[in-house]
């Protein structure tokens, strides 16, 4: 399953590698894909594994805001 998730506050790769590696030592997480320009990350997941508001926590855990 793929979703998007509307991420406030990245502006830089520092932003980017934070998120990533936030969403990527999640059990289940496939891919991670973010867009800065749209302050979007595309998360490819298995949903037997892990759940849209864990991945949400997740980012926000790093101090962003999801939408």
């Amino acid at each position: 399953m793929t979703t998007t998730l509307q991420v406030q506050g990245m502006t830089c790769n520092h932003c980017k590698m934070a998120v990533t590696n936030a969403l990527q030592e999640l059990e289940g997480v496939n891919r991670v894909e973010v867009h800065l320009e749209k302050g979007t990350v595309d998360v490819d997941f298995d949903e037997t594994k892990v759940s849209i508001a864990q991945l949400k926590e997740a980012v926000e855990e790093q101090g962003y805001d999801v939408e």
